[in-house]
């Protein structure tokens, strides 16, 4: 691994990749600590501290992704969350919308076209997100001037204050969306995907520093036996959220006799590979996202419709029963929608019928259709029960083990945040591997025996 490490930096090309990648992911960390003007930062990480203890909620969910920049009020408060909020819109837009399905098929046109309304989306969704962040701010300035007589808010807020908040979390986000770009385009991996998984391994470290100072001096209700069992619980997370992000049914292919000049070739026999967690960890933010929305509202009525809006948030906060077990329901259910709209198995079949391909013992067309979606349906309901599991786990470890303080190292070690990080790494760790590959080395994931002559480098 260190020879594979050394050989990585000796390359240039490969290593100014690397180093500019990192780059621009400390850029994204610096800016998480800038916070936005007219904010008391001290009066409102003081009332952050205070009420670490309360229910999870949204604050906390879009915190995770932000790497603790949402909690700051940084200028990068919201992350890239609305800009994957709008390729997902976009993405189901080109379903059923029939002008954008036809545009997504017309090559490079069609998708720097896409790509230009999925910016204009993210600029929308962040101007009213950012709004929403304005009013909830401004309401936390009236409750803690209430309470303690302190202003969050220096000058009381007012409208400046709130077109200067919109302007400058929208601007964050759009930076972000350009150095995700930037990172894409000059990098290595995809730039998205790393500063989400940069922003959840932030969080790792003060979360694993404070929960270990309180094992040490004995003020954590936990043991060194629990603390094993919960590193064992964390391998095996990772290794079962490795096995559904790799995972994959191979479906066996036969294509037809073809003639090669004047002799008479039996067709190669492939596969059609599906993967058993097609919509990766879509279905859970789809999910998280529903799920969250009823407690907010509730916490609107609960002055004029207090009753309703306490059942509501009994019945539906994060880690109750009822709330997982919709929860599961709601995994399940978008899985199975995210896959349909990946994979057609119509098209599949009439595109193997067309190339002289057939799956063996099944007829082509309507019968091959129907073996595809039988396959399908089996997998993505073991794929969707797995991925329910994973994103469960957290809530389920803070119940039977009392971790409530601790809930931020649950979330971070299991459910959404571990699929990311283990996704993001695996395909990271992939496309270095492919530039090793490229230029006759040996990469991370090579096994095989090395020649005893050397590779030739090619630049």
């Amino acid at each position: 691994m260190f020879k594979t490490l050394a050989t990585i930096f000796s390359i240039a090309d490969l290593r100014s990749k690397i180093l500019f990648t990192i780059a621009m992911l400390i850029v994204f960390r610096i800016g998480s600590h800038i916070t936005v003007p007219g904010i008391n930062f001290q009066v409102l990480d003081d009332y952050f501290k205070a009420s670490a203890g309360d229910a999870p909620g949204l604050t906390d969910y879009i915190d995770l992704f932000a790497g603790g920049a949402f909690k700051r009020l940084s200028i990068f408060a919201l992350g890239i969350m609305p800009y994957i909020s709008a390729s997902i819109i976009m993405q189901l837009m080109m379903v059923v919308v029939p002008s954008l399905q036809k545009l997504s098929k017309e090559g490079e046109y069609g998708r720097r076209k896409i790509n230009q309304f999925t910016r204009y989306g993210t600029v929308l969704l962040c101007a009213m997100q950012s709004y929403g962040i304005t009013v909830y701010i401004q309401s936390l300035h009236d409750q803690i001037r209430n309470e303690k007589a302190i202003s969050l808010i220096e000058g009381g807020g007012g409208m400046g204050f709130v077109l200067l908040t919109i302007l400058a979390i929208t601007t964050g986000t759009i930076v972000l969306m350009w150095l995700g770009e930037l990172i894409t385009e000059k990098g290595i991996g995809n730039g998205i995907s790393l500063l989400i998984f940069a922003g959840i391994i932030a969080g790792a470290p003060p979360a694993i520093a404070s929960f270990w100072s309180d094992v040490r001096n004995n003020t954590a209700d936990v043991d060194m036996i629990l603390v094993l069992i919960l590193f064992i619980a964390f391998i095996a997370m990772i290794a079962m959220s490795i096995l559904l992000t790799e995972g994959q049914r191979k479906i066996p292919l036969q294509f037809g006799k073809k003639i090669v000049g004047r002799k008479m070739m039996q067709g190669a026999s492939q596969s059609l590979p599906i993967k058993v967690n097609a919509a990766n960890v879509m279905p859970i933010i789809f999910a998280s996202s529903l799920m969250l929305f009823p407690t907010q509202i509730a916490n609107y009525l609960e002055g004029n419709y207090k009753e309703f809006a306490g059942a509501i948030q009994a019945y539906l906060s994060p880690g109750s029963w009822t709330y997982l077990l919709i929860y599961v329901v709601l995994i399940i259910f978008f899985a199975y929608f995210y896959t349909a709209i990946q994979y057609n198995p119509k098209d599949m079949a009439e595109a193997l019928k067309k190339n002289g391909g057939y799956i063996p013992n099944v007829r082509p067309g309507q019968p091959t259709e129907e073996k595809i979606q039988h396959i399908m349906n089996r997998i993505t309901l073991s794929g969707a029960i797995f991925l329910a599991f994973i994103a469960i786990a957290p809530d389920l470890m803070i119940q039977i083990w009392d971790l409530q303080k601790y809930r931020n190292l649950a979330y971070l070690f299991g459910g959404t945040s571990l699929l990311i990080t283990v996704g993001v790494a695996l395909d990271t760790l992939k496309q270095i591997e492919s530039q090793l590959v490229m230029r006759h080395y040996s990469g991370f994931m090579d096994k095989s025996k090395k020649s005893s002559g050397k590779a030739r480098m090619v630049r």
